[in-house]
């Protein structure tokens, strides 16, 4: 029997079965690795390898700072400064939601982590203020999925690993297009409460009120200026970056906000190990079976495969993004990256699209993934914190599906979108 059978065939069977994504991947590579002749002795180095990089130290810190930031009040005060700008409108409480997610995942970069932040309190703000409550989840789990796409992303630090370019490069390349997912789903929030009659709005905030709110609110605002500033102006790498979050999170939550105590301090470092621990599980596993891919030739067969579909850049970019999409039903990024990267990574060099590009637009699909059943992190998260089902959530959640659809479209014809910055600025 073929190895590619038994390894793919395998990791498809488990995931129909029900086992979650690592574990598949991990039981697939154990098979692989048996079959092929290596023994089950080689999971264990191959396992370290994958993780034992310094790029992704970054990953534990950028996910220990937002878990900080969130237990010292950040977000809260956030969402009070949005809300004092644009509270007043129709539909303000949907903006202000995009807003304080974009600014939240600057600092947690995280899609899950955002909405596990702000979504306790945006969707009883926006039940009180006479939301839709599924509609109110809705958009709090989808503004969630910028977190993966606005600078520090942690999936962008995987891509850059795997994909050996700049984490601060790619950084860059996430800026203008996590920016256009927050006006996309900004723009669809407004449309579809345009004639939401239920809705109550506050009335306008005074500017005495905005300036106290955005005075509390400045330490949280000027999180993401000081890592990715400090990046940008050479001060420090991104991993450097990632400590330095910590570093600035603890200072503002003990000191300046005085929220964190020490009970406070021992929950925060048990949830950020928990999701450490989890990403880097996900991360060995996905290493071991895109091992196995690579030496056995598979990925290598499956590249010369896609390529001999077409010779047009554009459709296989676009059959690409279909792949990715479906992918990003099921698994998440960091295992998509692992399992499809040896794959599609030299199909896009032979074509010569950005490999940056290809990177933010593989990224926004998982982002889009996360919102999209069956097994849509996000999704799952949002309806804990809300208490409803999914089949309610889901109804809801498609314009912001489409609103992501047709961004991810735009940047497909339109690679400018991502690789103008970083080319302006130099960086590629």
């Amino acid at each position: 029997m073929n190895i590619g059978i038994i390894l793919v065939g395998s990791f498809f069977l488990l995931l129909c079965l029900r086992v979650p994504v690592a574990a598949s991947m991990g039981i697939a590579s154990v098979l692989g690795m048996v079959y092929a002749g290596y023994g089950v002795s080689m999971l264990a180095t191959v396992f370290y390898s994958a993780i034992a990089k310094y790029s992704l130290l970054a990953i534990p810190f950028f996910i220990l700072a937002g878990v900080i930031m969130d237990y010292a009040g950040i977000s809260k005060r956030l969402i009070n400064f949005i809300n004092a700008c644009v509270g007043h409108t129709r539909g303000g409480l949907a903006v202000v939601t995009v807003i304080v997610a974009c600014f939240f995942a600057a600092i947690s970069g995280s899609g899950p982590a955002t909405v596990a932040a702000i979504g306790g309190v945006l969707i009883p703000a926006m039940q009180k203020n006479g939301y839709d409550k599924n509609f109110a989840t809705a958009i709090v789990a989808s503004s969630g999925g910028i977190g993966m796409v606005i600078p520090p992303s942690i999936p962008f630090v995987i891509y850059a690993m795997l994909a050996e370019q700049s984490v601060g490069t790619m950084f860059m390349a996430g800026i203008i297009p996590g920016i256009l997912m927050g006006v996309a789903f900004s723009v669809t929030a407004l449309i579809y409460m345009r004639n939401d009659k239920n809705v109550v709005t506050r009335e306008k905030a005074s500017d005495a009120e905005i300036w106290k709110t955005f005075k509390d609110a400045i330490w949280g605002i000027l999180a993401p200026v000081i890592i990715l500033g400090g990046i940008y102006g050479g001060v420090f790498t991104p991993t450097e970056a990632a400590g330095v979050a910590v570093v600035y999170a603890l200072l503002v939550g003990v000191f300046i906000y005085k929220e964190i105590d020490l009970k406070a301090m021992v929950n925060m470092f048990k949830d950020a190990a928990v999701s450490s621990g989890i990403i880097m599980y996900i991360m060995g596993t996905a290493g071991a079976f895109t091992w196995i891919l690579t030496t056995t030739g598979i990925a290598g067969k499956l590249s010369n495969g896609l390529l001999g579909i077409s010779d047009n850049g554009t459709v296989l970019m676009l059959i690409m993004m279909l792949i990715f999409m479906i992918a990003g039903c099921f698994v998440d990024s960091a295992s998509g990256f692992y399992l499809f990267l040896p794959i599609l990574l030299p199909v896009v060099k032979d074509i010569e699209f950005s490999v940056y590009a290809f990177g933010v637009l593989a990224t926004v699909n998982f982002a889009i993934g996360q919102i999209t059943p069956p097994v849509g992190s996000n999704l799952f998260v949002a309806c804990n914190i809300a208490n409803v089902t999914m089949k309610d959530l889901v109804s809801r959640v498609w314009p912001f599906l489409l609103a992501g659809c047709i961004v991810l479209i735009l940047m497909v014809f339109f690679p400018v979108i991502i690789t103008g910055l970083p080319t302006l600025l130099g960086l590629s």
